[in-house]
């Protein structure tokens, strides 16, 4: 028996050095540290690559909402300082019938002078509520037409005058807090056709 058990032995020997019987950490060999780094950096790489991005959506995000915020903001403003053009721009032709009727009553007798003092002071008064409202009148006589101000009636020859100057507002052009209300109505400047020669007979 003592034979049969060194027998054993040997045989168990003979396997193991043949390489025949592996232990456990042979049989599930350990990870290469390398590829294990590797792995780690990508997924590093990748969740920085995805944090970028994310602050650019923010970056992004945030000024579309102050650009939002501004326009709110300049519509508001608008709203508050061209609410009541419609009204303001019925008024205008309030103010150029009392015109009409002040320069009138300026060429006839003294008859009126009362009626045209009382006149004045209305067109007056008129006057000051419609500017404290940013409504002002501005001056076309003696400037260069300019379509986005001006509307040409017709044309006027003028030797004076260069061509396309404003040589006679019609009407009064008005702005409201510099901005257009009413164009002036205007006559604007040609040159003059010149006469033809006379042939010496």
């Amino acid at each position: 028996m003592s034979k049969a058990k060194h027998t054993e032995e040997e045989k168990n020997e003979t396997e193991i050095v043949d390489g025949t019987e592996t232990s456990p950490a042979q049989e599930h060999p350990a990870e290469d540290p390398k590829t294990d780094g590797l792995a780690l950096e990508e997924q590093l790489e990748a969740s920085r690559e995805e944090a970028r991005k994310n602050w650019d959506l923010y970056l992004r995000s945030r000024a579309d909402l102050d650009n939002y915020r501004k326009r709110a903001q300049r519509e508001r403003e608008d709203v508050v300082r061209f609410g009541q053009e419609n009204l303001l721009r019925e008024l205008l032709p309030v103010i150029d019938n009392l015109e009409r009727a002040v320069s009138h009553a300026r060429d006839e007798t003294k008859e009126g002078e009362s009626l045209l003092a009382g006149v004045e002071l209305t067109l007056t008064q008129l006057r000051k509520t419609l500017e404290r409202a940013g409504v002002q009148a501005f001056n076309a006589t003696g400037e260069p037409f300019d379509p986005s101000r001006h509307e040409a009636m017709g044309q006027l020859e003028s030797a004076d005058q260069k061509p396309n100057t404003v040589v006679q507002e019609l009407q009064k052009g008005y702005l409201l807090n510099d901005r257009l209300l009413r164009p002036a109505l205007v006559m604007v400047a040609k040159a003059p056709v010149p006469e033809p020669e006379k042939n010496d007979e």
